[in-house]
């Protein structure tokens, strides 16, 4: 599985590089704050929201610290997505960060 800094991630979203961001986060989590344009899908749905997914993409998958994301990113891979784990996850998130 593929991983990325938060450092790095936030380099991409500065460029405005076009990402594919999933926020898999608990809802009281995600209003604390997540970073733009994230999709939240909390982890226990992934399963049943795969068919929102473009699988031609690359998915960064992002949580709190990074455990649940990689939980993610193995489901997708093993679906047939691709995707990073965010390493660090929120926690370690020092670029903009949305509310609502």
């Amino acid at each position: 599985m593929k991983s990325i800094s938060t450092d790095e991630l936030n380099q991409k979203v500065d460029a405005g590089d076009e990402l594919h961001i999933i926020d898999v986060r608990e809802k009281d989590e995600v209003a604390a704050g997540m970073i733009p344009g994230a999709k939240h899908i909390p982890l226990g749905e992934l399963p049943e929201r795969t068919g929102e997914l473009d699988s031609s993409k690359e998915y960064y998958v992002v949580c709190q610290a990074g455990g649940r994301s990689a939980k993610a990113a193995e489901y997708l891979e093993s679906n047939g997505f691709h995707s990073v784990n965010v390493d660090g996850g929120m926690s370690s998130w020092r670029g903009v960060t949305v509310y609502g």
